[in-house]
């Protein structure tokens, strides 16, 4: 496996030294680059393959939110972080569209040992280039034009709420997906994985989250040709019934409550990778979904053939750029994948796979493509297997609910 690389740039050269000497011991199976301006950044990307970039935000000449949105445009493969005591709105600002994640100063080695070690990984998730660069370069996903019309209309109102906001934000999975990559981020200092773009919306306040859909305009419309293969006007309902699903099954393994939460979180946005390539490659995806629907084979069989990657890579890929919770991060990549999940054992990506199955097997009227198979041989690893027709039972109980309701 070829070595990664990291790249420091900090215009202080103590703070350079320092990191330096706290990252000493990666410099066995990593190239560790330092340098202290954002010219002397981009030369040396220029020159040598940079996989991680971190920078401060405050230097001379060119800052930080500059340097990175270069490194967007003419590294789009290389994950971007913000290393920065500067936590001000406007910096939020300038940075969000470009910025995977943020880390705040002070911070102590082991935390950013592991969010290097993990970006890192990340780098790894995707074996199609093309497809990384796609998702590394994107520092925003698209919204549905009426949520976004919804939510425009709503900050114009001189008595909107947050509670007005967050109603309309949690019907779309962009906005929620961002707002959680933003409260989650170390940037803000919660110190918890906040996992309800509800409480996310409270915590940022209504100032922040207008400036973000006002002025940085990071929820831009979804404007795809109509077609019939379409994934996106049913996306909501199908992630929204899984996360109910996946949480209640939890509920039914476990006594945790935050693992309950977990599950939610995970089964809510396990399909993040459908709207992104939706999005962003629509015709490819689109002869995609007629590939599978002429082959009767899943649609994660027929993206692997024609991407060389799934949803599930994808989503797995964008969410880990982001920083959300590792658990929603693998549950999003192997839900479909079971197999290459390490150590099974039940887990919200275990939930998530049975939940996953569970509504198109209940809904089959949602179901365009050869359903997926449930992973007998890990839930018996497991030893849950013989679990399966009860979590059935319980979801179906659940939806006959919602009807009756």
């Amino acid at each position: 496996m070829t070595k990664k690389s990291i790249l420091f740039v900090d215009d202080e050269p103590n703070i350079l030294s320092g990191l330096k000497r706290m990252f000493r011991s990666l410099c066995q199976d990593k190239d560790l680059y330092f340098v202290e301006s954002g010219q002397e950044a981009l030369d040396l990307m220029a020159e040598h393959p940079v996989d991680v970039i971190v920078s401060d935000m405050r230097m001379p000449g060119m800052d930080g939110a500059t340097l990175l949105a270069l490194v967007q445009e003419r590294f789009p493969h290389a994950i971007r972080i913000m290393l920065t005591g500067q936590a001000d709105e406007e910096s939020i600002l300038r940075t969000v569209g470009v910025v995977h994640q943020f880390i705040t100063k002070p911070s102590d080695s082991g935390t950013l040992s592991k969010i290097l070690e993990r970006a890192c990984v990340l780098q790894d998730l995707m074996k199609n280039e093309q497809l990384k660069s796609l998702v590394s370069s994107l520092g925003k996903l698209p919204s549905l034009p009426t949520v976004y019309a919804q939510l425009q209309r709503k900050l114009k109102e001189p008595e909107c709420s947050l509670n007005d906001i967050a109603a309309i934000i949690e019907q779309d999975l962009a906005m929620s997906t961002k707002i959680l990559q933003l409260v989650n981020s170390s940037f803000f200092g919660f110190f918890k994985n906040i996992d309800s773009p509800a409480r996310a919306v409270n915590l940022l306040g209504l100032d922040t989250v207008k400036a973000l859909v006002l002025s940085v305009g990071i929820f831009s419309e979804l404007k795809p040709e109509a077609t019939e293969f379409s994934p996106v006007q049913c996306l909501w309902e199908h992630s929204v019934t899984v996360a109910a699903f996946a949480k209640k099954i939890t509920e039914t393994e476990t006594n945790s409550k935050d693992l309950a939460e977990k599950a939610f979180l995970s089964g809510f946005l396990h399909d993040i990778g459908k709207l992104l390539l939706f999005s962003s490659i629509q015709d490819k995806y689109t002869n995609t979904f007629k590939l599978a629907q002429e082959q009767k084979m899943p649609l994660y069989q027929a993206e692997q053939q024609t991407l060389n990657a799934t949803h599930g890579d994808v989503g797995g890929y964008l969410l880990g750029l982001w920083g959300l919770p590792g658990v929603a991060v693998e549950a999003a990549a192997f839900h479909h994948n079971l197999d290459s999940y390490p150590n099974p054992s039940f887990c919200p990506a275990v939930a998530v796979h049975a939940a996953d199955l569970i509504y198109y097997t209940l809904n089959p009227d949602q179901q365009h493509f050869e359903m997926p198979t449930l992973n007998t041989s890990c839930l018996e690893q497991a030893g849950i297997a013989h679990r399966f027709e009860h979590w059935m039972e319980i979801c179906r109980q659940m939806e006959l609910q919602e009807e009756r309701a």
